[in-house]
């Protein structure tokens, strides 16, 4: 039996990411297979061999949708993946984000949900302005809108009844954190805080893919203790978190997980690919002992009979 680790990796797109990723993995001498999320299909009832021989499958799929089924159904066959569905559930809606940090006691900026254009109007003025509205579902800073008063909530709200798509259909507001023309991006692998920057942007959107300048920001004990805080809350593995600093300390905005990393690398001094290839590994050797303790197993009771 061929016990030689296996990892494969789903992907869409070959960012610079997936690149030094894979690099990583082939210089650590394992065996990649690789999935193409625009090559597949995925039957039910019947695990992909490929896949199902793969001791832990790495997620850097790019749209969330296909990345979220796909995981689904991996963990469901019983192939470890990194990240888990329920990781990538929780992160990829920012309402459900929101309630893991609040139930796990995580300070974050203050959030209300609404579903109709009136309650929302409620909502914001419970908030005071400027309120953020955001979709639930996005990345890169998409679609975010800061809300000075009530006229402009008025003719937002009415964009997005008018857009009528599922996403718009509740209405996820944030308070305006005051954040002074930065916020910081932490980089999470298991229980390590490996390394973090500022994103600098005299926007108030400081997302780098927005134009935002990363620099290095030191990993103090607080930021340490708040990034694994709020990895715990979404349940662990390879996560970036974002967090905003206000005259409350700082605070939990985001929790990603599929990041970007390639602006980090040289800002921060840490093999970040290194970092996380580490980590697959580990959660892959786990996986081909346990394989090999069943097979094990069950020769010995073979042989008992």
């Amino acid at each position: 039996m061929n016990t030689s680790l296996v990892v494969g990796v789903l992907q869409s797109r070959v960012r610079v990411e997936e690149k030094l990723l894979l690099a990583e993995l082939e210089a650590r001498g394992v065996e990649v297979v690789r999935f193409d999320d625009r090559a597949f299909f995925l039957d039910l009832t019947a695990p992909d061999p490929a896949m199902a021989r793969c001791h832990v499958v790495l997620e850097r799929a790019i749209n969330h949708l296909r990345a979220l089924y796909t995981l689904r159904v991996l963990n469901d066959w019983g192939v470890p993946t990194v990240n888990s569905y329920d990781v990538a559930n929780i992160c990829g809606d920012k309402l459900l984000t929101s309630t893991a940090l609040e139930r796990a006691g995580v300070p974050a900026p203050r959030t209300l949900i609404a579903f109709t254009p009136e309650t929302a109007l409620e909502a914001c003025e419970e908030l005071g302005y400027p309120v953020v509205m955001k979709p639930a579902v996005g990345s890169w800073g998409r679609l975010l809108a800061r809300v000075n008063d009530r006229d402009a909530a008025e003719a937002l709200l009415e964009h997005k009844v008018t857009l009528g798509s599922f996403h718009h259909g509740a209405f996820y507001l944030q308070e305006f954190v005051n954040k002074p023309g930065r916020d910081i991006r932490s980089f999470v692998v298991g229980d390590q805080t490996i390394c973090a920057i500022y994103r600098d942007s005299p926007h108030w959107i400081t997302n780098t893919a927005r134009g935002g300048v990363a620099s290095n920001c030191p990993v103090t004990d607080e930021l340490h203790e708040l990034s694994q805080a709020a990895a715990r809350a979404v349940g662990g593995g390879v996560v970036a978190i974002d967090l905003f600093e206000s005259d409350r300390g700082l605070l939990v905005n985001e929790v990603n997980y599929t990041m970007e990393f390639r602006n980090s690398i040289d800002t921060t001094g840490v093999d970040i690919p290194a970092r996380i290839i580490d980590y697959v590994i580990e959660v892959g050797e786990a996986e081909r002992t346990r394989r090999t303790a069943l097979v094990n197993e069950a020769a010995l009771a073979s042989a008992d009979d």
